[in-house]
């Protein structure tokens, strides 16, 4: 699984609010409730159980790997699929019960399907054609769309002719010129170059605080999720794992599967008992029940050396591989015992062989187990 490195974007030291699982923020109303939805295709179950809002304005990401049934809770939402239980409210009305052309929610494809024969105008208003719009209202909302996505000197080009992060802007004009509430989003910069896609990831998140309508971006990139999210809800096997603010969620991860899934960790398994935790060789006072217990260790709340502040946990090993990322390097240090730490250093700034590492007890998180699922 691919690790990507947040910690020069989230300050593991600032957490937020926690958020539940399903909840919405309080800031903005809910727009979309989706209840107890699950999925099965025939004897394979996709979706289990998912209860979600989403805000009016919120941009949020549902992320998780291959299979694991975003794409399908997306479908539901927009109507190309029928839930086998449960049920989606748009404000009072029962929005599962409408046919996809009913519901004020427009999608954006990975493959941005333009007609190639039609101009870059026609795209965009070919919907509204389809509706029997008046043409003096197709002409006006067709020239406001290309502005919000700065296309509009490509206007009356053929698909063919414009670049691969310029067709995705006007996939993003025609669905946004029939004026949705609501706007899903599956994986829409996949197909783009990295410079590109990481260009696209701004101007999206631009766009939609500019537009105001809220968006459902489906990605399985938690670097995409951490950068443009208000909240990513993150899926597993079909079940929702943590919903939450991307600083929470990587700051207070609820299980061990979210701690590894979003960047780097270190997962501590240890032991509880009269007020002492102890894992492998290290050890600390607490206040936790006596019991087993895991925690998560961001590799940045290790410090290389010895700070001489007291109440921190030390241990001495040996490097056992250094992994550069440009202005830092993951360090594996080989404790006492079977213990590994990963450690995130300043590039250039270890020693080559034996070190000292510390960190604080506060900086490791309580997470729970992830069992297996099917």
């Amino acid at each position: 699984m691919l690790r990507n490195d947040f910690s020069t974007m989230i300050s593991p030291t600032t957490s937020d609010a926690k958020v539940a699982a399903g909840a919405v923020s309080t800031a903005k109303p809910a727009l979309l409730a989706i209840r107890n939805v699950a999925k099965s295709f025939g004897r394979n179950v996709v979706l289990r159980d998912i209860s979600l809002e989403i805000a009016e304005g919120e941009f949020l990401t549902i992320l998780g790997e291959s299979g694991s049934g975003k794409t399908t809770l997306l479908r539901i939402i927009a109507g190309f699929e029928r839930a086998t239980s449960g049920e989606l409210w748009m404000g009072t009305e029962r929005l599962d019960a409408q046919p996809p052309y009913r519901r004020r929610v427009n999608t954006v494809f990975q493959h941005y399907a333009l007609f190639p024969h039609l101009t870059v105008e026609e795209n965009v208003g070919y919907g509204l054609r389809v509706a029997k719009r008046p043409e003096a209202e197709i002409t006006q909302r067709v020239v406001e769309a290309l502005a919000k996505v700065k296309m509009t000197e490509h206007a009356k080009k053929k698909p063919s002719k414009i670049s691969g992060g310029q067709q995705q802007r006007v996939a993003l004009a025609r669905a946004l010129v029939n004026r949705p509430r609501l706007l899903l989003l599956d994986e829409p910069l996949s197909a783009l170059d990295a410079n590109l896609r990481r260009q696209m990831q701004v101007e999206l998140k631009s766009l939609q605080r500019e537009v105001g309508i809220a968006f459902v971006f489906v990605t399985h990139d938690q670097e995409e999720a951490m950068v443009m999210s208000d909240r990513i809800a993150l899926l597993r096997s079909g079940e929702l794992e943590q919903v939450a603010t991307p600083r929470e969620i990587y700051s207070r991860p609820a299980t061990a599967y979210v701690a590894q899934f979003i960047g780097h960790t270190n997962l501590l398994r240890g032991a509880v008992r009269d007020g002492v935790v102890r894992c492998e060789t290290l050890s600390w006072s607490s206040t936790l029940p006596d019991g087993p217990v895991l925690f998560s260790l961001r590799p940045e709340q290790i410090r290389l050396g010895s700070s001489g502040a007291s109440g921190m946990v030390r241990t001495r090993g040996r490097i056992l591989h250094q992994a550069f990322h440009g202005a830092t390097e993951l360090i594996r240090v080989q404790c006492a015992g079977d213990l590994v730490l990963t450690v995130r250093t300043t590039s250039g700034s270890a020693p080559q062989n034996e070190v000292e590492v510390e960190f604080s007890p506060s900086d490791a998180v309580v997470v729970r187990e992830s069992p297996e699922r099917n």
